[in-house]
């Protein structure tokens, strides 16, 4: 999926939006997030459906996913473990996926893919994104959250460009201090951090306006045409 303004035609910056877990590229949520970023702000936008998501067949791997959360949940048992070793497995095969869609529009003359580009996920969202950002040098900001430090501490470490960390309070798959120590790994001299109080599906509606302006201060040029 690759929105733009209408009648774009000045080069303008490219935010990368991944869903979370269990979600896909055309869910109600993003592309609400996607218009916002499109209308408001001028960019343009590109998502794609994270393996076994949307329309991409399951693998075996996600099967054993859905079963251990079945046989937890009733039980009472902790799944965020479950959930970070399920997220890991996409996350590696989406990497290149995600550099691929990238390649994609650099010969279109109102997208700027080679430098101005911005990725925004939570949770799986960030599970791909931050590896993504630790491997592509075109990305140049980037929103994180509701993620943990365990298969992530070692590409943060390679994050150094801006990043806005968002940390549910009380989020039930990712410990605080999971969430406090993925923030603590990112390289990035810039790295606000937003705590929220609430649960893992309970980030604040003001959070999307926030991460527009931060986007806008580091993706948009004066010359930009509105």
């Amino acid at each position: 999926m690759l929105r733009s303004p209408i009648g774009a035609t000045r080069r303008r910056p490219l935010v990368l939006l991944g869903h979370g877990g269990g979600r896909h590229k055309s869910a109600r949520g993003l592309v609400a997030r996607a218009r916002c970023y499109v209308t408001r702000c001028c960019f343009a936008v590109a998502a794609i459906d994270a393996p076994g998501h949307g329309d991409r067949q399951g693998t075996e791997l996600d099967e054993q996913f859905a079963a251990g959360s079945k046989e937890r949940m009733p039980a009472g048992e902790p799944i965020g473990p479950l959930i970070t070793w399920r997220n890991a497995s996409p996350a590696a095969r989406a990497v290149p996926e995600w550099q691929s869609t990238l390649d994609a529009p650099q010969d279109l003359d109102h997208v700027d893919a080679s430098g101005r580009v911005g990725f925004r996920g939570v949770s799986l969202g960030s599970a791909i994104g931050v590896p993504l950002a630790a491997a592509e040098p075109r990305i140049t900001a980037t929103v994180f959250g509701c993620a943990g430090h365990e298969t992530l501490a070692e590409a943060a470490a390679q994050v150094t460009v801006p990043v806005e960390s968002l940390l549910q309070w009380d989020d039930e798959p990712v410990p605080r201090d999971s969430g406090l120590a993925l923030f603590d790994a990112f390289a990035s001299r810039e790295k606000p951090l937003h705590t929220n109080p609430g649960r893992n599906a309970g980030i604040p509606a003001f959070e999307p306006e926030s991460s527009q302006r931060f986007f806008a201060r580091h993706l948009v040029r004066e010359h930009d045409a509105p």
